[in-house]
C-alpha cells in the first residue's frame, strides 16, 4: 500500500507538469508496466483528479476539472506561491486579503524549515507593502493562527501615543481594510470587544488555553472599532443628510454611520491629524456639526482663515 501511495503522488507530479506524457514514458518513469499506469491514472480519476487521455504517443495530461483537487507543489512553487500570497495579503487585489491569509497560513503550517528559510530572505526584497504600516509576516500569521485554533492571545500593544501596555484576548478575526490588518478579540481584562491594530502588537509565546468562542460582534461594532479604535483623536459629527447619502461619502471601514432621524445621520470617525479630517470635511458636501473632540473645531477655524487669506481681493 505505501508503495503504490507513493507511486500515485510521483505519477500525480509528473502530470502536473505542462506536457503530455506517453504510457511508455510513464510507465519508464515509475518503474511499472503500462497495464500498471493506466490502473494508476483510473485511481487518480476516482479521487477528482481529471486526467485526459488521448489517442497516439502523447496520450496523457492533466486536465481541468469541477472541482479543485489538491495539489503537489515542488520547493521553487512553494516558496513562489507563498511570496505571492504574502504581497496579496498585504495589499493588491481588493476582496481577496482574508482568502489570501487563510491560504497562507495552511500553506506555512506545513512547510519545512529550508523553505521558510528561503521565503524569508525572499520576503526581504519581494514583498514591500504600499500603503498603511507594514506588518511582519511572522506576526500576521502567528495572529491568524490563534484566532483559526480559539487560543487565548497575550501581546505587547503600543497605543496611539506611544504608550504600551500588555493585552490578554480572545482573538475572533482579523480584519483587513485596504490600508491596515486589525484584530478584533475579547479583552478579558477590560471584559468587552476590542479592536487592535496589528502592525502595533507584538504576540507573547507561548499562546494561551482553548476558549470557547463567544457571540460575534454585530457589524457595527467590529466597523467602529476599525474605523476610529486605532487613531490618536476619536471624532463624533452630526450631518445634515439622510443616513443613505453620508454612508455613500463613506466606506464602512472609514467611519461609523448611524441614523438620527431621517434627515440626520451621526458620524464616528478616527484620525491622527486634525487638520487632513478638517479638510475631508470641508470637501464632503454636506452640512455638518462637530460634537467632539474640541481640538477639531479649532482645525477647521484654522483652516477656514488659511482658506480665506488665499483669496485675492478683489
Amino acid at each position: 500500500m505505501i508503495e503504490t501511495s507513493a507511486r500515485l503522488l510521483k505519477l500525480l507530479s509528473l502530470l502536473q507538469q505542462p506536457k503530455e506524457w506517453s504510457g511508455n514514458a510513464l510507465a519508464a518513469e515509475l518503474g511499472v508496466g503500462i497495464r500498471t499506469v493506466r490502473r494508476d491514472v483510473d485511481k487518480l480519476r476516482n479521487l477528482g483528479y481529471p486526467v485526459d487521455a488521448a489517442p497516439g504517443v502523447a496520450g496523457y495530461r492533466l486536465g481541468a476539472g469541477a472541482a479543485l483537487p489538491p495539489l503537489l507543489l515542488d520547493d521553487d512553487e512553494a516558496v513562489a506561491v507563498a511570496i505571492g500570497l504574502r504581497a496579496a495579503a498585504n495589499e493588491t487585489v481588493a476582496g481577496t486579503e482574508e482568502a489570501s491569509m487563510r491560504a497562507l497560513t495552511k500553506l506555512e503550517q506545513v512547510l519545512p524549515s529550508r523553505l521558510r528559510y528561503r521565503i524569508e530572505l525572499l520576503q526581504q526584497v519581494a514583498v514591500t507593502p504600499a500603503g498603511g504600516p507594514s506588518v511582519q509576516p511572522d506576526v500576521l500569521l502567528a495572529v491568524a493562527a490563534v484566532c483559526r485554533d480559539h487560543h487565548q492571545l497575550r501581546f505587547d500593544y503600543r497605543n496611539h501615543d506611544g504608550t504600551s501596555t500588555t493585552r490578554t484576548t480572545e482573538p475572533h478575526r482579523l480584519v483587513h481594510t485596504g490600508r491596515r490588518w486589525y484584530l478584533v478579540a475579547w479583552d478579558l481584562d477590560r471584559d468587552d470587544w476590542r479592536t487592535f491594530r496589528v502592525d502595533r502588537l507584538q504576540p507573547r509565546i507561548p499562546t494561551g488555553p482553548r476558549f470557547t468562542p463567544r457571540e460575534i460582534p454585530d457589524l457595527a461594532t467590529t466597523n467602529r472599532g476599525v474605523a476610529y479604535g486605532g487613531y490618536r483623536y476619536q471624532t463624533r459629527i452630526v450631518v445634515h443628510a439622510p443616513a443613505e447619502q453620508v454612508a455613500d461619502r463613506y466606506g464602512p471601514n472609514v467611519a461609523s454611520v448611524t441614523a438620527i432621524d431621517d434627515t440626520t445621520t451621526l458620524v464616528e470617525t478616527g484620525a491622527n491629524e486634525l487638520a487632513q479630517l478638517a479638510l475631508y470635511l470641508g470637501v464632503l458636501g454636506l452640512p455638518f456639526e462637530v460634537q467632539e473632540p474640541p481640538e477639531l473645531i479649532d482645525a477647521i477655524r484654522e483652516l477656514t482663515t488659511r482658506l480665506a487669506a488665499a483669496i485675492p481681493a478683489p
